[in-house]
């Protein structure tokens, strides 16, 4: 494995109304948009600091009829796309889109682990701009953590790192919950996996995004049109984080140094 293989690289919203969600984020997180699409397949790149960090894509009608909600999704870099998701598959979890080309960008897939979780997979192709931002974790807009919710913590683990060679960092004991366990990728903590609560429908990735204060993000939220479902709640590491729903129904999660 590369250096590369195995790290978060972009987030990407699927939505029904790409405008009023690039209204929304824009209040709550503060990012640009940039139309980077066409008519036949519009695409909104998210900018934090003038940087790409992730996109909007159109909930289609077709996606609707595939029982696929409006969602965040993340990207993660492997070296070779055909060949990880024919793993994903091997041991147990599913190819949900065969890899295609996305011209002048990468190959990519979309796939699942074994419960159900979906992550897209690529391996993109050498870029003038250097490729995809580095994501620092304390930036403003950024992706500051990646979380889990699975039916199987040690499972989930010992998947992950077979097909991205993530690792265990530490766990943190949450009582009858079980273990809230910290993954790195090349020795750096960058994500949680925690068991699947029974007011969780699914097991599904979640993203936190880094905001200046959580109390006022939270009043972004509320006034932008989105819901908050759970916290704020102060976590290890002296950072609050408060998990939300956006106006047409996406999960997501924000997180603060400062309450």
């Amino acid at each position: 494995m590369s250096d590369t293989h195995g790290k978060f690289i972009w987030v990407e919203l699927m939505t029904p109304d790409m405008a009023e969600a690039a209204r929304f984020y824009g209040h709550v997180v503060g990012w640009q948009t940039k139309d980077f699409g066409s008519p036949e397949m519009p695409y909104l790149v998210l900018e934090a600091d003038g940087k790409g960090m992730g996109g909007v894509m159109e909930l289609t009608d077709e996606h609707k009829g595939q029982g696929i909600p409006p969602n965040w999704t993340a990207y993660v870099d492997v070296d070779d796309v055909d060949a990880t998701a024919k793993l994903f598959a091997e041991k147990g979890g599913a190819i949900r889109r065969p890899p295609q080309d996305i011209p002048e960008i990468g190959r990519f897939a979309v796939v699942a682990d074994p419960y159900g979780a979906v992550l897209c997979i690529m391996t993109p192709l050498p870029m003038e701009t250097g490729g995809f931002p580095e994501n620092t974790q304390q930036k403003q807009g950024h992706v500051g953590w990646y979380e889990l919710f699975t039916d199987n913590v040690d499972e989930a683990m010992a998947f992950y790192g077979d097909v991205f060679g993530w690792t265990k960092d530490h766990d943190f004991d949450m009582g009858e919950m079980g273990p809230y366990r910290i993954f790195a990728h090349k020795g750096k903590a960058v994500g949680g996996i925690m068991k699947r609560m029974p007011q969780v429908p699914v097991c599904h990735w979640g993203y936190y995004f880094n905001v200046d204060g959580i109390d006022d993000a939270i009043t972004r939220v509320s006034t932008g049109g989105g819901q908050v479902v759970n916290g704020p709640m102060e976590v290890p590491g002296d950072s609050w984080i408060v998990n939300c729903v956006d106006p047409q129904g996406a999960y997501f999660s924000l997180v603060s140094q400062k309450k």
